[in-house]
């Protein structure tokens, strides 16, 4: 065996087998695979092993047609069968708000040119005439939908990896992983050791456990779960063809052919959770005791749906394990705190995602950054706050749920709250109605009775209307909004300017007082993030950027090394801030400060410390919701004396708190866009206007690989769309665009009603489309005809910014 290799991909399940082929195909070929038993042991042998296309994502839906694609290719390459069948896959809506899902992911199939088309009843009952389509609204089909086999698709990466020279040993448990102090590994095995640059955890059941050897403690928790097969049902035994799949989310089962029967399965409310100290390192090919009374009702559903099933036989019960992180999404990337250490665990629809995640794996470890933004499945979405009791809490609700619509600004309760501010309970008192950022609850808004909850869907929700009143108050009057939220950071010591000015791609402000935007430039020399940098000090400065994101940017900060000099800390948990804007937010600040906030002695993108209500704290004049306003960061033991005095002197100028959702309005209606929406790795400076701010005359982390594309013409825009025939839902996030002639040009990044300018807006990125251009809008998958804007609706001068 080797001594050496450039990766070791620990797990020979479908996931780690397919990494290690695509590593092998872009070049790592000096790379291992170790199994600790025989390749599929675990998740993988069990699978239904069915595929899809369409996914709620847009990259997690081109990752899984470039896997259902490849499978194909993979069988000619490697003369291994992959067991593909694709009679096709129909989609049935019960309900309305299914319906809209179904409806906007077939406008989002169109825009990628993919297969995904309505048909009718009577087309759908020649594709499938054992279902009963009794109450269905819509039928969806996409003739690329399967099943494949798992053992074949696992083998078939394992072949192809082999076949360009990585290598593969099974029965070799590994016992350890041990850092050196080159960064380089020493992976621990009964059979030798091999020094490795990277290390690639794709354990499955066992990434806990390997996860251990390496001192983390990854949220990951395994469940049952069942299917069974019919015995032989005689029209499924007298048809020339093979039936397609069905997929009746609404009655939370799935259906589809296995030999000359039926295949069903099910995620049931009842579940059974399994190995929660740990997965027993002597399971393998085992299964559970079938336990059908736990998903009878779900039986009953496909019984209503398909009859013959209640008619069959019953040939075999699947009952086996699947682990599963918080949301369901595979635990993906390099982990922050380590060098070169790769987690690929918790992954769920694995045979429709093996391929593209194998890709994207690949392209991390060998080239520094996928080509696809993956943080939907970044590792770093989630912190050590995600402890054993959240994870349970979430894999439960996720299990129980995991057919049910995941609504846009929807806020699932399970597990929460994990991190809270000390103004929470005041909050709450107030009718606050909260999201979760990165483990800490914020208010999405504030409705007039506490307790009060959300209702979720495509159209507008119970919360519409409140926060619309809590945009135009803090238009005409003033808000006060919790960004406790965002990410802070301390940089202090001498060479704190130097340190910043070689991370960021602008010029650290030279000045005491003075505050500067910011893009952090990725790997591939797209936007990782964006920044608000301030000079509080002669080395001094505190750093604003996302809160969902902190984790994630600690890969940034940990790329340029720091002097022994430089002092850098999260000031995320120690601080807390509001935002307190809108016209009158200088006249309420006012009350509470001897300071000068005039617009001569505290213009706009200037700072101070002040004390306000007694409480010393950093003033900053900026404002998110592009309104005249302040940032206000103080200690987190003073929040509740900052709020209390905030909200006391705002309420006699017509001020008072404002949440989350109203801030993604006032934010859209001034064009402003957000890390992770607008601002991702993928898109290019000078595709959202920050081009202006990568200042080329010094060094900066990623830099040559901006340069390299820096003239390069903006393949498409971000712009602000008016949507004209609105209705009663508003753009979200994700809708395609479309012109009039139905030619795709773009997709929506972050789509809200404007309150304050009324008018229903989206910020989205447009491919030759020039302001004043008509579009179609895929709003619930219809098209909603819009207006290309040459400027945002509110302030396009920045005359109330600056006031």
């Amino acid at each position: 065996m080797r001594t050496h290799a450039q990766a070791v991909v620990i797990g020979g399940g479908v996931i780690g087998c397919s990494i290690l082929y695509h590593l092998a195909k872009l070049g790592w070929t000096d790379s291992v695979l170790l199994e600790r038993d025989e390749l599929t042991s675990g998740s993988t042998w069990h699978a239904a092993a069915n595929i899809h296309g369409l996914h709620d994502n847009t990259n997690i839906t081109r990752i899984q047609n470039y896997t259902m694609d490849l499978y194909n290719a993979l069988e000619a390459e490697t003369g291994q069968s992959c067991g593909v069948f694709q009679p096709g896959s129909l989609y049935l809506a019960q309900t309305e708000a299914r319906e809209h899902q179904l409806r906007l992911q077939a406008a989002k199939a169109k825009y990628y040119g993919l297969q995904f088309h309505e048909v009718t009843r009577d087309e759908a009952e020649r594709l499938h005439p054992l279902v009963n389509y009794d109450g269905i609204r819509c039928i969806m089909f996409e003739p690329s939908g399967g099943n494949v086999d798992p053992s074949g698709v696992t083998n078939a990466y394992a072949t192809g990896a082999r076949q360009m020279g990585a290598e593969i040993l099974r029965f070799t448990p590994v016992t350890g992983t041990e850092q050196q102090p080159d960064g380089t590994w020493i992976v621990r095995t009964p059979k030798g050791d091999i020094r490795t640059e990277w290390v690639v955890n794709a354990a499955g059941l066992w990434g806990r456990e390997v996860g251990k050897l390496a001192g983390l403690d990854l949220p990951l928790q395994p469940t049952e779960h069942q299917y069974f097969v019919t015995e032989t049902i005689p029209q499924i035994a007298g048809m020339d063809k093979r039936l397609p799949s069905v997929a009746d989310r609404d009655g939370e089962y799935y259906l589809r052919q296995e030999g000359q029967g039926l295949l069903v399965g099910a995620y049931e409310r009842d579940l059974k959770f399994w190995a929660e100290d740990g997965t027993p390192q002597d399971f393998g090919h085992d299964l559970f005791d079938g336990d059908l009374d736990r998903i009878e009702d779900n039986i009953m559903r496909a019984i209503d749906r398909v009859p013959v099933v209640g008619e069959a036989g019953i040939k075999r019960i699947i009952n086996g394990p699947m682990i599963w992180s918080p949301d369901s999404n595979v635990l993906f990337g390099p982990v922050p705190e380590l060098r070169n250490y790769f987690c690929c665990n918790g992954i769920i629809p694995g045979f429709s995602q093996s391929g593209g995640m194998g890709l994207m794996a690949a392209e991390w470890i060998t080239r520094g950054e996928s080509s696809y933004d993956m943080f939907a499945w970044d590792v770093a979405r989630f912190g050590d706050w995600a402890d054993a009791a959240f994870t349970k809490a979430r894999v439960g609700d996720q299990y129980a749920h995991r057919f049910s619509i995941h609504f846009p600004n929807e806020e699932r309760e399970a597990g929460r709250p994990v991190r809270t501010r000390p103004v929470y309970e005041m909050q709450k008192d107030l009718g606050g109605v909260f999201g979760l950022n990165y483990g800490w609850e914020h208010p999405a808004w504030f409705a007039d009775t506490p307790g009060t909850k959300d209702t979720n869907g495509f159209t507008r929700q119970n919360w519409w209307g409140p926060v619309g009143d809590e945009c135009r108050m803090l238009r005409d009057h003033a808000g006060i909004i919790d960004i406790s939220n965002f990410a802070k950071y301390s940089v202090r010591g001498e060479g704190a300017s130097d340190w910043l000015d070689a991370i960021f791609a602008n010029k650290m402000p030279r000045a005491v007082g003075r505050s500067c935007l910011t893009p952090l430039i990725g790997v591939n020399g797209g936007i990782a993030g964006d920044f608000t940098v301030t000079k509080l000090g002669e080395e001094d400065f505190l750093i604003i950027g996302s809160g969902a994101a902190e984790r994630y940017h600690q890969r940034f900060f940990n790329a340029v090394e720091r002097p022994e000099t430089v002092a850098f800390e999260s000031q995320t948990q120690a601080m807390c801030g509001f935002n307190v804007a809108g016209p009158k937010s200088r006249d309420l600040l006012a009350r509470l400060t001897n300071a000068d906030l005039s617009t001569e002695t505290f213009p706009f993108m200037r700072s101070a410390r002040i004390t306000l209500a007694g409480i010393d704290l950093v003033a900053l004049r900026v404002s998110f919701t592009g309104d005249l306003g302040w940032e206000l960061h103080c200690r987190t033991e003073d929040q509740v004396a900052l709020y209390t005095a905030l909200l006391d002197a705002g309420r006699e100028l017509g001020a008072g708190p404002v949440g989350s959702r109203a801030l993604m309005s006032l934010r859209i209606e001034k064009g402003y866009g957000s890390w992770s929406r607008e601002y991702s790795p993928e898109y290019w400076p000078q595709e959202v206007g920050f081009e202006r701010l990568c200042k080329l005359d010094k060094d900066f982390l990623n830099k040559d690989a901006y340069v390299a594309l820096k003239d390069n013409p903006a393949r498409e825009m971000l712009s602000i769309i008016e949507v004209l025939d609105v209705t009663d839902a508003d753009a979200t996030g994700g809708e395609p665009i479309f012109l009039p002639d139905g030619t795709p040009v773009g997709r929506v990044t972050s789509g809200t009603y404007g309150y304050t300018v009324e008018k229903s807006l989206a910020l989205g990125f447009l491919k030759g489309v020039e302001p004043g251009a008509e579009v179609d809008v895929m709003i619930l998958g219809k098209p909603h005809r819009g207006i290309v804007l040459a400027e945002p609706p509110f302030d396009p001068a920045g005359a109330r910014l600056r006031a």
